[in-house]
């Protein structure tokens, strides 16, 4: 039974306020790794990793039932194929955190809905319009940019690193995407406790002997639970009363706000070359998005107005 209009209209903005908190919350990253002392790369990894899966273990049995668990065994291939995608954009994420920028991570993690795009179409068939290979152009050409222009600067390596992340995206859509096409959808929130837990223990090895001082620690569980667990059970709720292209709008905000934390929270001015490739990467999926949003209205006003 669909909402009255007035619920559903609140129900919609309650969910665009969420969606905001959720990029404020997941752009503390980069802010937040610039204030540890003792801890680096692998070791971050791990730590976020690890708080992740503490806060989920006490989140997921208040909001699911204690069932839960049980329904994560019987997830099937697509639940654990899903859980390494997500072992993979924690893993990959905070690694490049700590050997680039902020900004260069955040505007490589902005391919992601036109990678995931590319993805359908050449995994399940998905038929884009010419205005999304539009925007794959374009934003290839802003990421180019940014390659370019990193080359000479000891920063490649951490932009490379952080491409894994929308190529994962683009991964773990196209997985949950099939599994749904068969009669079986994928719980995203489990996927990511496995992730989690993936990602901690692929980490350990490599971020062994420990180092992270009780400063450290208190930063490092804020990532866990505040950036990553919270946001994440969030913005599952809101990907169910958001369009698509209203989630990657609204997720573009994180974008803004971390490079924005980052350069008052921790002085870490963009250069100008990641600035200009940004705003091709980001220009290219706001114009694909809103005329995607536009496209899906038309049909559901002709249906209102009637025939004429």
């Amino acid at each position: 039974m669909s909402l009255p209009g007035n619920a559903s209209d609140a129900r919609h903005g309650r969910a665009v306020v969420s969606m905001v908190v959720v990029t404020l919350m997941w752009a503390t990253a980069g802010v937040v790794t610039r204030q540890l002392e003792q801890a680096r790369s692998f070791e971050v990894t791990f730590w976020r990793s690890f708080f992740t899966v503490l806060s989920l273990l006490v989140i997921l049995p208040l909001w699911q039932g204690r069932g839960v668990f049980a329904r994560m065994r019987r997830g099937g291939a697509a639940l654990w194929i899903s859980g390494l995608c997500w072992a993979l954009m924690f893993t990959a994420f905070m690694v490049a955190l700590t050997l680039t920028r902020v900004a260069n991570v955040l505007v490589t993690m902005a391919l992601g809905p036109l990678l995931t795009a590319l993805a359908a179409r050449i995994f399940i068939g998905q038929r884009l319009p010419a205005r999304t290979w539009a925007a794959i152009v374009v934003a290839g050409l802003g990421i180019g940019w940014m390659f370019g222009g990193q080359l000479g600067e000891g920063q490649l390596t951490g932009t490379l690193l952080a491409l894994l992340v929308p190529l994962a995206t683009a991964c773990n859509w196209t997985v949950t995407q099939h599994a749904h096409a068969r009669g079986h959808d994928v719980d995203l929130v489990p996927a990511v406790l496995i992730g989690a837990a993936l990602s901690a223990l692929f980490a350990l090895p490599l971020a062994w002997p420990l180092q992270a001082n009780v400063h450290d620690l208190g930063w490092l569980g804020f990532l866990g639970l505040f950036q990553l667990a919270i946001p994440c059970v969030l913005s599952v709720w809101c990907a169910g009363v958001l369009k698509a292209p209203e989630v990657a709008l609204l997720g573009l905000l994180e974008v803004v706000f971390g490079i924005a934390f980052a350069w008052l929270g921790a002085g870490e001015e963009p250069e100008a070359g990641v600035l200009t490739g940004g705003l091709l990467v980001i220009g290219a999926l706001v114009f694909n998005e809103l005329l995607g949003l536009r496209d899906r209205r038309m049909p559901l006003a002709q249906s209102l107005a009637g025939p004429h």
